[in-house]
C-alpha cells in the first residue's frame, strides 16, 4: 500500500469519526429538547391549569406562555453558565 493511499484512508477515517460525533451530538440535542418539552409541559400544566374546558381562557393562556418563557430562559441561562464553566475548565 502506498503512502498516498494510507493518507486517504486516514483522512476518510477522521471524517467518518467526525460525522459520527456530529450525529451523536445532534441525537443528544434532540433527546434533551424532547425531555425539556415534557418537563415544561408538566410544570406549566400543573401551575396554570385549574380547570379543564374546551378552550383556554386568556388568563390560562397568558400563564402558560409566561411559564414556558421563564422555563426556557432559565434553562438557557443554566446551560450557558455550564458551557462557560466547561470552556474555562472550571467544572471539578
Amino acid at each position: 500500500m502506498g503512502l498516498g493511499f494510507r493518507n486517504v484512508l486516514a483522512s476518510e477515517n477522521a471524517e467518518a469519526s467526525e460525522i459520527q460525533m456530529m450525529i451523536a451530538v445532534e441525537q443528544q440535542k434532540a433527546q434533551f429538547e424532547a425531555q425539556l418539552v415534557h418537563t415544561f409541559t408538566d410544570v406549566c400544566w400543573d401551575k396554570c391549569m385549574d380547570k379543564l374546558s374546551s378552550k383556554l381562557d386568556s388568563r390560562t393562556d397568558t400563564c402558560l406562555a409566561s411559564c414556558v418563557e421563564r422555563f426556557i430562559d432559565t434553562t438557557l441561562t443554566i446551560t450557558n453558565r455550564f458551557t462557560h464553566m466547561a470552556q474555562k475548565g472550571g467544572m471539578h
